[in-house]
Formats: structure tokens, C-alpha cells, sequence
């Protein structure tokens, strides 16, 4: 049995913007190294350091759920705007040294920068149909993994020569996306959503993906378009059984990269190696993992996910070898790869159609809010209170999104 087998059904668009993420994400050097850039060039602490980052939240924070309904409207072009304005963007940030100047100019460069995710977990959403959505996440993912394997490590040798290298590089790849998008035939043919209207044969909206999603799951069935997403209480409860979990795992550009070099004494070009690990096993595994649990439930495959990154990360506050280190790095990975395609599953199948941008665009709110608070308040707790203090504490604040995710289950087999 081939286990990627899954893969020849996807649509050709989803393939073209797999395409342009790579190219994008290939050249992604500089968020995974800005708070090490911060504490080794611009001269600030580890607190502020990881300040900064949580102004590149903040950006997302804005940015998302605007995004969210101008990609329902436009789709691609948000996506070519976001990486080539990016792009631009990079190539001035390397020049400022100022601290508060770094902020406005982080937040700004985010808000441009995040535009890309709503609009693109959008896109896949709609292009796919209901049993392809998966597997069409993972190869998205599998898409960044494979660039992210590239760009971190070559990142690590960058910065040992000088750390503005990072920013060209990541200026070039962006803009070279856009391009790439650009001149390709992306969006020529009808969308996924578009093809299900003109079948349905009537001139309204209507949302024929639940029916389809609700053999896998009775919670699917959404037959009222609520006025905002914030009232529906369902897919409000989600977004914040997420958060923990999802502030945990961007320990791996706050705490984690400081923690290595900070306090383990390793280089930077070693961070850049682990990460190259993560992203190698993301790359062969990640694919065929989510074909074979592809019939599983998404909320028990999250509450798993969810687990695993706790155990992985938590497990880091009883380590300190090169060995060991990789050991929790791989179980954090597995974990990685369950939940976020699950999640971003489950969203997708808990949404309006018609709405589904709209709906991505909250969901990217969760990720930048978990971005603001979690680096700063990863590296705080690092500086303030020690290494185990903090691993421990991921481990208890993944262990929140298992316990909401069960008991989320429970409440639907009662009421099914």
C-alpha cells in the first residue's frame, strides 16, 4: 500500500501555492533567529528579545481576520501582495538599530507579512473537497517543512559571517514567490467552492460541505450562517482549547533557540541543525502519518497531538545533551505533525463555505495571540525563573488543550 497515495487526488492549485510556499519558506531565516539576532547584535535582553517577537504577534494579531474576508473576495492577490511587500520590507529591517524603532517596524513588517496565512489556509480549504482537506494541510505543510529544512540551517552558517545575510536572503526567496505566483496559471480555473455552486445549478451560496464532512463527524452540520464568528460558540471554544498548545510550540523561535545557546553552551549553527531534524522528519513522515489517520475523529487526533508536544517539550527540563535534546525534539515533532493538520481540518469543517476565509482569519488570530504571548512570556519565565520552570510549565499548559479537547467529545456524545 502506497502511503502517499493520498497525494494524486489534490487539486492543481493547491499543488502551485505548495510550489510557492517552498520557495518561500526556503529562504524563511529570519523570525527563527530574530531573538538571538536580537541579544547578539542589537545588544537587548532576553525579555526584550522576545518583546519583539510578541510585536510580530500583535501584527498577526491585527491583520488576520481583516485578511480573512478580503481572501474570500480576491484569494491569490492577498498572497502575492503579502510576500513581495514582505519582501521589500526585509530589506530595510536589518538597518534599524534603535529598540522602539524595531518595534513599529516589526509590527508593521508582521501585519504585511501574516497576510499570507488566512489567505492560504483559505484557498486550501476551498479547493479541497471534504475528504481530500487533510492531506491537503499536510502537503501544505509538508511544503514549508521542506523550505524550513533549507532555511534555518542555512541561516545558522549565515549568522556566524553576519547576521544581515539573513535578511537578503529572506527578502530574495519572498519576492521570488510572489513572482513565481505571479506567472503561474494559479486561479484560471474555477475554484473547488465555485465548481460545487454551479452543480448545485442555483444562483445563491450554498454550503454542500457539511453534508459531506457530517458522515465523518455529527458536529459538522451547519446549516445557519451566523452574523460573526464570535458568536458561534463552537468555534470560539476551539480557538481557545488551541492557545495553550499553540503557546508552547513557538517555544522553538523564543525560549528554545536562547536556551541552546544561552544556557547549553551549543552554537547557533546547532539550533539551525536541530530544526533541520524537525523538518526532516516533517518531510518523510508527515504525509504518509496523516493518510493512515486520515479516518480518525480530528478532535481526538488534536487532544493526541496536543499530548505529544507536551511530553515532548516538557521533557526538556530534565535534559541537557545533544542526544537528548534531539530525543524531544522528535517526540515534540510527532505531535506537530497530528495536530496542526487536524486542527486546521476541524476548522475548516466546523465553518461556513461561504465564510471560510473569514473564519481562517480568526483562526490565524489564535496562532499571532500565541505568538505575542508566547516567546516573551517563554523567555521570561527562561530569565526570571530557570529552564525547568518553564519546560515543566509546557508540559501543564498542553495538558489544558487535552483536557478541553476530551471533554468537547463528551459533550457531543451526550447531546448526538
Amino acid at each position: 500500500m502506497n502511503p502517499w497515495r493520498g497525494l494524486k487526488n489534490i487539486p492543481h492549485n493547491i499543488w502551485i501555492l505548495a510550489f510557492a510556499t517552498l520557495i518561500n519558506r526556503s529562504g524563511t531565516m529570519v523570525l527563527p533567529f530574530l531573538a538571538l539576532y536580537m541579544i547578539k547584535e542589537i545588544g537587548l535582553s532576553a525579555g526584550q528579545a522576545g518583546f519583539v517577537i510578541t510585536f510580530y504577534g500583535l501584527g498577526g494579531l491585527i491583520t488576520a481576520p481583516l485578511i480573512g474576508k478580503l481572501s474570500d473576495k480576491i484569494g491569490a492577490r492577498v498572497i502575492i501582495i503579502s510576500l513581495f511587500c514582505s519582501g521589500i520590507m526585509l530589506f530595510g529591517y536589518s538597518f534599524i538599530t534603535n529598540y522602539y524603532l524595531i518595534l513599529v517596524y516589526t509590527l508593521f513588517w508582521s501585519i504585511i507579512s501574516e497576510a499570507y496565512r488566512p489567505a492560504n489556509l483559505s484557498i486550501i480549504s476551498t479547493e479541497s473537497e471534504a475528504e481530500q482537506r487533510k492531506i491537503s494541510f499536510a502537503l501544505n505543510r509538508l511544503a514549508i517543512n521542506l523550505g524550513m529544512s533549507i532555511g534555518p540551517v542555512v541561516g545558522g552558517f549565515l549568522s556566524t559571517i553576519n547576521f544581515h545575510l539573513l535578511f537578503y536572503v529572506d527578502a530574495v526567496t519572498s519576492i521570488c514567490a510572489a513572482l513565481f505566483l505571479m506567472f503561474s496559471n494559479f486561479e484560471k480555473s474555477k475554484t473547488g467552492y465555485e465548481k460545487r455552486k454551479t452543480e448545485n445549478g442555483k444562483g445563491k451560496m450554498e454550503d454542500v460541505e457539511p453534508q459531506e464532512s457530517s458522515i465523518r463527524n455529527p458536529e459538522s452540520n451547519i446549516n445557519e450562517v451566523r452574523k460573526s464568528v464570535l458568536s458561534d460558540g463552537r468555534y470560539v471554544y476551539f480557538m481557545l482549547a488551541i492557545i495553550p498548545v499553540v503557546i508552547v510550540f513557538f517555544q522553538h523561535f523564543g525560549a528554545f533557540p536562547i536556551y541552546l545557546v544561552e544556557y547549553l553552551g551549543f552554537k547557533e549553527s546547532i539550533y539551525g541543525i536541530v530544526m533541520s531534524i524537525n523538518t526532516g522528519i516533517i518531510i518523510f513522515i508527515e504525509v504518509p502519518l496523516n493518510n493512515v489517520m486520515s479516518k480518525w475523529d480530528d478532535r481526538k487526533a488534536i487532544a493526541f497531538g496536543a499530548l505529544l508536544c507536551g511530553i515532548g517539550f516538557g521533557a526538556m527540563a530534565f535534559v541537557n545533551g545533544f542526544i537528548l535534546i534531539v530525543a524531544t525534539v522528535v517526540i515534540w515533532t510527532f505531535g506537530e505533525m497530528i495536530f496542526f493538520p487536524s486542527l486546521t481540518s476541524y476548522a475548516s469543517m466546523i465553518s461556513p463555505e461561504e465564510r471560510r476565509g473569514e473564519y481562517m482569519g480568526f483562526l490565524q488570530m489564535t496562532f499571532s495571540l500565541s505568538v505575542m504571548i508566547g516567546p516573551w512570556a517563554g523567555t521570561e519565565v527562561l530569565e526570571n525563573f530557570g529552564a525547568q520552570t518553564l519546560w515543566i510549565g509546557t508540559f501543564i499548559f498542553c495538558l489544558v488543550t487535552v483536557v478541553m479537547f476530551i471533554l468537547s467529545r463528551k459533550k457531543t456524545l451526550k447531546t448526538v
